[in-house]
């Protein structure tokens, strides 16, 4: 039995309604807007709702690896601040080491330019665009919801948009996805400081970055160049907040950056889904940080936001076109399957190598900067020419060695 949450009625057979979207997206980040995108280029009607007033600021790195940018709708030009080929790697401050590409490893960007940039993508396929717009709740039965193909999204203030299919793509607290029963079972703490520096500083950081094991089993800090401001953050597990801020505040010393006044310091927390956590209830999907779909090693999410956004965009369109319960309940589980096959399963290699990192990252640490085919591995899946799957698939040493902390973990 799957553990998609069922939520459904009997068929009807209504003519279209103007006042009822095809789709309702919640959320216009990443994930969001790539969802309305998606539903809007199928020739849906499809509306999408932001809390905030657009540009506005995330706490993110803003890498963007090979898989984001493959996720990208056509012809997406990407608003870069930098294009990284070099990455420093160091053991809470000890052991650096630079690696150097010829190509290019990933891009940076400022999340504010991106999903604008993304919102007027999906703009430009025919969704609408609302700001400033809180969503409560939706419901699937009751007095709001005129009939069992319709789903009612009541905002702030009493307002109800009704639609044959809504995507949740609401972030990490996601009130979508509460209606859903998400599941999670890692959160973390994610940090951030954007320090505006001179020339001087900014140069030395041109088209490199740095990656620091951290000092609490699981964390990791990073340098992000972006023009002139260094994206500085560190990550860790939730219940280390003092240790994760006291890592932030000696990382950035370490560094020399003290004395330079952040523009924007900021947190966030992360959620990843638990393995049977549902991504569909009724005539709603969740998609992104909303379902909890984030790689738990290195907490990256613009790329699962962005390829989760594009398929429940897709399979709400479908949804929208089913006629009865049976149907719609189908498309959610060819939904969830989709998400399980791909991004599933690169989040299970994900939290294989977390524990190896929160056990080893020493080892880890030496491979990465003194062996050669697993410093091509890391390149290769910021690149975007394999995943942490596939890596694991065709590197038996990588396999032995995974094999052999699950044995230890059991």
């Amino acid at each position: 039995m799957s553990s998609e949450n069922a939520d459904a009625g009997t068929q009807h057979d209504e003519p279209q309604d103007s006042s009822v979207w095809d789709v309702v997206v919640v959320g216009a980040g990443p994930a969001g807007a790539s969802a309305a995108y998606a539903a809007a280029v199928a020739g849906r009607r499809v509306l999408l709702l932001e809390k905030a007033e657009l540009p506005r600021y995330k706490t993110c790195g803003g890498g963007i690896i090979g898989p984001s940018r493959d996720a990208l709708p056509p012809g997406f030009e990407l608003p870069l601040k930098e294009r990284v080929n070099a990455v420093t790697f160091s053991l809470n401050g000890r052991l650096t080491r630079t690696r150097r590409s010829r190509q290019m490893l990933f891009g940076l960007i400022n999340r504010s330019e991106f999903d604008a940039a993304l919102v007027e993508t999906a703009q430009k396929a025919g969704a609408e665009l609302r700001t400033g717009v809180t969503v409560q709740r939706v419901e699937q039965h009751g007095s709001a919801v005129p009939d069992r193909r319709t789903v009612a999204v009541v905002l702030a203030g009493g307002e109800t948009v009704l639609a044959r299919a809504v995507v949740g793509a609401d972030g990490s607290a996601s009130r979508i996805g509460a209606h859903v029963g998400v599941k999670l079972d890692q959160v973390d703490l994610g940090l951030e400081a954007e320090i505006p520096v001179p020339a001087t500083v900014a140069e030395d950081w041109a088209g490199r970055v740095l990656i620091d094991w951290g000092p609490i089993p699981g964390s990791y800090g990073w340098v992000f160049p972006k023009g002139d401001t260094l994206t500085v953050g560190v990550i860790s597990a939730r219940g280390e907040g003092a240790g994760t801020k006291r890592y932030l505040e000696d990382f950035i010393a370490r560094l020399g950056l003290a004395g330079f006044e952040p523009a924007i310091s900021s947190g966030h927390l992360t959620r990843c889904r638990s393995d049977d956590s549902p991504l569909s209830r009724g005539r709603v999907l969740v998609c992104g940080d909303a379902a909890g779909l984030l790689e738990p090693w290195t907490r990256e999410g613009i790329s699962f936001a962005l390829r989760s956004g594009r398929l429940a965009g897709e399979w709400a369109v479908r949804i929208a076109e089913s006629q009865d319960a049976v149907d719609a309940r189908r498309q959610a589980l060819n939904y969830a399957f989709a998400i399980k096959a791909g991004l599933g399963v690169e989040m299970g290699v994900g939290r294989r190598m977390l524990t190896l990192f929160e056990k080893r990252p020493t080892m880890l640490h030496a491979a990465i900067t003194g062996f050669r085919p697993a410093w091509k591995a890391f390149a290769d899946i910021t690149r975007g020419s394999t995943t942490l799957a596939g890596m694991v698939r065709t590197h038996p040493m990588a396999r032995r060695v995974l094999d052999a902390v699950d044995r230890r973990s059991s």
